[in-house]
């Protein structure tokens, strides 16, 4: 090799200089996405999208969602548009049946000094306590009633009793064996809601789809693990329906309950008014419990939609 050739390799292998096949890096503390125009694809192959594309899906339903949201308040809407102006117009008498907006005025009232909060809390721990412990007993005496035939044979004649007895016309008993405390209108709760859980549990769980457990016994799954995982999460539907009917049961029966020897509660209230002649404030706590039973209601539904999520929608 020659002197001249050494020399100019040794130059061209010096640190201080950069070797053209090299690329120019960007500096390692800013991200490759930087260097990168809007739209084009980010290293992982992703599109970069920008703050106003992300947006744009969001403005397009927005049209969509304000349609849905006044389709299903229509109905509400125009029922209180007429009772604002029927009794205003003389269609109906304003002494029994006020506008809407003596309704309103009167339930901010209620709220503004306490008494509406005072009764909504008694009536809701009482409603609440009975629907939990409803709850509690009947769901697993309905799986244990459906799952096994034995059992359903001994208590059939027993449920199909109670089941065609209704729960006000036992109010008097409930009271003369418990009392007007708390005790006999969280037990008639119970009572009230134990039945609609408890006959739909037992007929989501006989109501399994045949398949699925001629499937799962051809996998050799023992009993524990074939309710666990097939009967289980098949009888959730079924069996929240009938939750969902309790939840307003327990609303409905307590409020009756509350008219009876109750010195709080929504029952009370609307008790109190009629007899002392205020519409409006009965009216109020009338508005009050349909609030709460929607709203309940709708909590349920969330339960359920959380439980259920493994479900393939009908439309899909």
């Amino acid at each position: 090799m020659s002197p001249t050739a050494g020399t100019a390799t040794e130059k061209t292998t010096t640190p201080d200089s950069v070797s053209a096949a090299e690329p120019v890096r960007a500096p390692a503390s800013v991200p490759s996405a930087a260097f990168a125009p809007p739209g084009a694809s980010s290293p992982r192959g992703r599109p970069v999208r920008s703050g106003a594309a992300r947006l744009r899906p969001a403005v397009r339903r927005l049209p969509y969602l304000l349609v849905r949201g006044a389709t299903k308040s229509l109905a509400i809407v125009a029922l209180v548009l007429l009772w604002e102006t029927a009794p205003r117009l003389g269609l109906v008498d304003r002494t029994f049946l006020p506008p809407f907006s003596e309704v309103a005025r009167a339930w901010w009232e209620l709220a503004a000094d306490g008494q509406l909060a005072d009764n909504v809390r008694a009536s809701l721990v009482r409603s609440f306590s009975g629907f939990g412990l409803a709850v509690a007993v009947a769901v697993p005496l309905g799986l244990l009633i459906g799952w096994y035939r034995p059992v359903a044979d001994l208590l059939g004649p027993l449920l199909e009793v109670f089941r065609n007895t209704a729960a006000l016309a036992l109010l008097p008993v409930f009271v003369l064996l418990l009392g007007i405390g708390e005790t006999s209108k969280i037990s008639i709760v119970v009572y009230a809601c134990t039945w609609p859980i408890l006959l739909n549990t037992i007929s989501a769980v006989r109501n399994v789809d045949p398949t699925l457990l001629k499937l799962a016994k051809s996998m050799d799954l023992p009993a524990p693990r074939l309710f666990q995982k097939v009967i289980l999460p098949s009888a959730v539907p079924v069996m929240f329906t009938g939750i969902r009917l309790a939840g307003a049961v327990s609303i409905l029966v307590l409020v009756a309950a509350e008219m009876i020897g109750a010195k709080a509660g929504l029952g009370y209230l609307i008790n109190a008014s009629q007899y002392n002649f205020a519409i409006p404030q009965m009216y109020a706590g009338i508005i009050t419990i349909s609030a709460i039973g929607v709203a309940f209601n709708q909590f349920l539904v969330a339960v359920e939609r959380r439980l259920s999520s493994w479900r393939v929608p009908a439309d899909g």
